[in-house]
């Protein structure tokens, strides 16, 4: 069976973890928001912000209870940080929990061929640069045991206030003198080079793209955490090489606004709904 999605459904839903990740640097969970009804249900990968060395898969809770309410099965997975780990780590997390998901999403009642992806902040660093390039060999370099065949592929993404572009995010920071979200992108990129290298914006720039999924970014005009001409000019590029793609401006709304409940946040539940909606209405 496929599955279908009516973003006004209403179910109950259950929680749960397991581990989708282990190895010489640990056990990695990941948190599953699970409709209960008869499924299957699309299916959504959660990537939580924090500068690619806080937060956890806790971030968004609230979203990922919301969408798993109206019919979808949510996975927040939790994934490696830095000082400790280093770029591309969390991009190959991304990669492989994308897979690992694809594996699982039948036996857990989901359908695999709907699979989305969700990225928030840093997060959204991550989840692009998995989609945009999914089989490179750096972001895939870990076999998944239990299906080697499954690949990273996504129906869509989905990004809040999303760094798109390391460097350039780091320039800001330095310019303004920022030393916590300096030391953040030192910390996990290294330097410069490697900021430009691991690049969404650049990777369209250069080219590198092997997919374009459909996309929507959602970022508050107060945002004083990543410049909103980051996102302008990754839709600007996006669009120019034939990808689907949207921005939405939340007024007066600050960096991960949705963390707090309120009319913006519901509205920008109710956006993420319907995106998924319009992106599996031919299914």
């Amino acid at each position: 069976m496929t599955a279908t999605y009516d973003p006004t459904a209403q179910f109950d839903i259950d929680v749960s973890e397991e581990i989708y990740r282990s190895g010489p640097d640990g056990d990695w969970p990941v948190r599953l928001y699970r409709s209960q009804g008869n499924g299957p249900f699309p299916v959504l990968l959660d990537r939580h912000g924090g500068a690619w060395s806080n937060g956890s898969y806790l971030n968004n809770e609230d979203v990922d209870r919301a969408l798993a309410a109206s019919g979808i099965l949510v996975a927040a997975i939790e994934f490696r940080q830095a000082p400790e780990h280093v770029y591309p780590a969390q991009v190959a997390d991304v990669n492989y929990g994308t897979r690992w998901l694809k594996a699982r999403a039948a036996e857990l009642g989901g359908d695999p061929a709907t699979l989305g992806a969700l990225g928030t902040s840093s997060g959204g660093h991550s989840i692009m640069l998995s989609v945009l390039k999914p089989s490179d060999p750096r972001y895939a370099a870990e076999t998944l045991a239990a299906d080697p065949s499954a690949d990273a592929t996504v129906r869509y993404a989905i990004n809040g206030w999303p760094v798109l572009d390391s460097h350039a995010r780091y320039l800001y920071a330095r310019d303004a003198g920022v030393e916590r979200l300096m030391k953040s992108f030192e910390n996990y990129f290294g330097d410069e080079d490697t900021m430009r290298e691991g690049n969404p914006q650049l990777v369209l720039e250069r080219g590198e793209q092997t997919a374009l999924p459909p996309a929507l970014i959602l970022q508050g005009t107060k945002d004083d955490n990543v410049p909103l001409a980051i996102s302008e000019r990754f839709v600007a590029t996006y669009k120019s090489l034939g990808g689907s793609i949207e921005r939405v401006l939340f007024s007066d709304m600050p960096h991960a606004f949705t963390r707090e409940p309120g009319p913006e946040t519901d509205r920008a539940i109710q956006l993420m709904k319907s995106f998924i909606a319009e992106q599996l209405k031919d299914r």
